[in-house]
């Protein structure tokens, strides 16, 4: 029902910066919220940030102020931008996309994942 495609991980030195995209292909009918999730080695995965339809953000407090999400609609990607990266901002970052694929039926999808690593 639905495809997602990130990129924009790599390797960046601390205070550098970085762009993450996803995009949402397929079949569904609108996109109610995406976002992206990061996880750690031995972590738990957690919210990093998420927009709505309606554009509300969410940040998580550790990168408020140096992150920044933002959604097309019309093209129906995601983007995080990410300033000032810190060696804590290294994780496997994750897409999620909640899609509604009918009138009664919405359902979460992820992305495979992409590697930010903050090094010096």
């Amino acid at each position: 029902q639905v495809q997602l495609v990130e990129s924009g991980g790599g390797l960046v030195q601390p205070g550098g910066s970085l762009r993450l995209s996803c995009a949402a292909s397929g079949r569904f009918w609108s996109i109610n919220a995406m976002g992206w999730y990061r996880q750690a080695p031995g972590k738990q995965r957690e919210l990093v940030a998420r927009i709505t339809s309606g554009n509300t953000t969410t940040y998580a407090d550790s990168v408020k102020g140096r992150f920044s999400i933002s959604r097309d609609n019309a093209k129906n990607t995601v983007d995080l931008q990410m300033n000032s990266l810190k060696p804590e901002d290294t994780a496997v970052y994750y897409c999620n996309v909640n899609a509604r694929l009918s009138a009664l039926y919405s359902y979460d999808m992820w992305g495979q994942g992409t590697q930010v690593t903050v090094s010096s």
